[in-house]
């Protein structure tokens, strides 16, 4: 899936202290309605096969969910 696919929920310039650039962590929304999620790779587990871990600082996920009007 393309970038251009998804629309992006963070760091369009919203005030969440983060950077606006293509490598900050970052919410998308895909066309179906899940998520896609980046962000600095993880190491808290090893995840199962075909999946894995993203961290995202708490102002990421906030302006995500304000952003969906939640």
């Amino acid at each position: 899936m393309a970038r251009e696919a998804l629309t992006r929920l963070t760091g369009n310039g919203n005030g969440n202290g983060e950077c606006g650039g293509d490598d900050c962590p970052n919410v998308y929304r895909t066309g179906s309605g899940s998520f896609v999620v980046q962000g600095n790779v993880s190491s808290a587990f090893s995840p199962p096969e075909g999946e894995a871990l993203v961290e995202i600082p708490e102002a990421v996920l906030r302006e995500a969910v304000r952003a969906l009007g939640w």
